[in-house]
């Protein structure tokens, strides 16, 4: 339903007043209801606002009932003593407010980036002329359906950026060739959290009533699956990056599930090698950008990691070709473990240039940087190392989340186990025909 302000004086009569007899009046304050021109009934009731003031605002309803249901959901509001939001603000206004005045003091700058991004590409584009108390579940909806089937290289317009550098790839083309980039299901996942969690601050700022975002169902569909490498892959990976100037990187993101950020901040400061451990408190990101070391993902992320023996000789190796190089060892002003050649903290967009061109020199199957904590973590179910065990080597923030993301591996590691078992029976699996003996 639709919620507008009206005039401050009742109707001396309605629709409502033909369907229930001719000559009855609503009492002082109940409302009326009637039918407009365009079909639809549209409901007036007085109701206190969030400003202390007393007005009178319409609802909408394509039949009578839905008129009248709604005035008397704002009635029951009324009653209880909850001021009704008459707010012109639309969507698009309030989310600018939203992100600088209530999301930046609450999150972390990157997850801060990560909402502005949403907001500016997809939130105000789709819904921002709406008026924030007009927006219903079924605009959300919508829009959210949308956005499943809209390529955002041609909204977005990134191919015509392109053609002006004589690089177009797609839209930009003469004739245009749509690349289909459509968002995945996580995007929208993410877009109707970041709605749902704006739109629940409005309400403990009293401009609307209820979290319409709540009545939309999370988007479902095929999510990415992870394919992490085998033993195999991984062996063949590390022999071929032996000589590579960051070695010492992929060894470290493979072997402890390190994410990208918490590698590329890592300073010789967080890492003992006598102890064979390192400590995790920070991260290198992009912000606005700029590269910041910030506090890493969450709390249970910082924490105090062991190293293999074998990794420990990898690091010391590193360590001592940084220290030889003066250019290198003098410029990394932050101690940094792993940086350019200049001693400059690594671009993590350039990190995931280089191993993806490493994967291909190893003629191993690509994925991505950040599955090889992925595969860390199937390894080390491989090797029959318990789940409560990873979750802490990966410092996922409770046992639930690490067995949640590896359950068809933890599933895999039982089935193995057990197969064992076939032995007890005294069978050969091999040749089993169906048939029983008498």
């Amino acid at each position: 339903m639709a919620t507008k302000t009206g005039l401050a004086s009742p109707e001396p009569g309605d629709g409502e007043n033909s369907r229930r007899g001719k000559g009855k009046r609503n009492a002082n304050g109940a409302g009326s209801i009637y039918q407009r021109k365009d079909g639809r009934w549209e409901a007036k009731v007085f109701v206190n606002t969030p400003d202390g003031l007393r007005k009178r605002v319409s609802v909408y309803g394509d039949t009578w009932e839905e008129a009248h249901s709604e005035k008397i959901r704002l009635q029951d509001q009324q009653r209880r003593g909850i001021p009704v939001a008459v707010s012109t603000v639309t969507v698009g206004e309030y989310m600018s407010y939203w992100l600088y005045d209530i999301a930046q003091a609450k999150v972390r700058r990157t997850t801060y980036s990560s909402y502005e991004l949403l907001t500016r590409l997809y939130i105000v584009p789709g819904l921002g002329k709406r008026k924030l108390t007009a927006l219903q579940a079924a605009h959300v909806r919508t829009w959210l359906n949308s956005v499943s089937k809209t390529c955002q290289c041609c909204a977005q317009g990134k191919d015509a950026a392109r053609a002006d550098k004589g690089k177009a790839r797609c839209c930009a083309k003469q004739p245009a060739e749509c690349c289909e980039q459509y968002p995945g299901t996580g995007t929208l996942r993410a877009l109707l959290r970041v709605l749902r969690a704006a739109l629940q601050d409005a309400i403990d700022e009293d401009l609307l009533a209820r979290n319409v975002a709540r009545q939309v169902s999370m988007p479902t569909g095929a999510l990415r699956k992870v394919k992490p490498w085998t033993v195999e892959e991984a062996r063949q990976f590390l022999e071929a990056a032996k000589h590579d100037r960051l070695y010492a990187l992929w060894a470290v993101a493979l072997a402890v599930g390190l994410r990208r950020g918490e590698a590329l901040g890592l300073r010789w400061s967080d890492v003992d090698l006598n102890a064979g451990r390192i400590n995790i408190g920070q991260a290198l990101y992009r912000v606005s950008k700029e590269l910041k070391l910030d506090q890493v993902k969450s709390e249970s992320s910082a924490a105090s990691v062991p190293l293999p023996e074998q990794l420990v000789v990898i690091l010391r190796q590193h360590r001592r070709q940084q220290l030889a190089d003066l250019r290198q060892s003098s410029t990394n002003e932050h101690g940094l473990v792993f940086t350019t050649r200049n001693g400059t903290p690594l671009e993590p967009r350039n990190v995931n240039r280089a191993f993806a061109a490493l994967c291909r020199r190893a003629n191993v199957r690509p994925i991505r940087l950040h599955d090889l904590r992925h595969s860390c973590a199937t390894l080390l179910f491989s090797m029959g190392v318990d789940a409560a065990t990873v979750q802490r080597i990966l410092r996922h923030s409770s046992i639930t989340v690490t067995t949640g993301t590896y359950v068809e591996v933890i599933e895999q590691v039982q089935r193995d186990a057990v197969a064992g078992m076939d032995t007890l029976f005294g069978f050969d699996t091999g040749t089993d025909d169906g048939s029983a003996s008498g």
